[in-house]
């Protein structure tokens, strides 16, 4: 999983992308067909509803984007990262840890997102 760096990458963009159609290619191209992203607040199965759950998260937090917060570490089919929201350049409203398991070609199959900090 030399890539997983790169992925990673490209799934914080998916959560940046505000144009809903360039989201929705994102989605298409780096999510397995049936996936599922789970965190404390909610659950979301397929890339249908992978969609509306970002989209929810923009309208909740307009102009914040998410960051990476340090390293990717990756082996076999598994990767765990921490991530930061918060306004370009500011400092961070939340922070989360997320554990992505891929499938064998290399696309998102299941997220499970944790929140270590977030907002009042």
């Amino acid at each position: 999983m030399s890539d997983v760096q790169q992925r990673v990458e490209r799934y914080l963009a998916i959560w940046n992308e505000t144009d809903p159609a360039a989201r929705r290619a994102a989605i298409d191209e780096l999510w397995a067909e049936n996936p599922v992203y789970l965190d404390p607040l909610g659950v979301a199965e397929g890339r249908d509803a992978i969609d509306a759950f970002v989209g929810a998260v923009q309208q909740q937090f307009p102009d914040f984007v998410f960051r990476p917060a340090g390293a990717v570490d990756a082996h076999h089919n598994v990767a765990r990262f921490t991530w930061e929201l918060g306004p370009e350049g500011g400092e961070a409203v939340a922070v989360g840890f997320d554990v992505a398991v891929f499938t064998d070609d290399g696309r998102f199959d299941r997220v499970h997102g944790f929140l270590d900090k977030v907002p009042a």
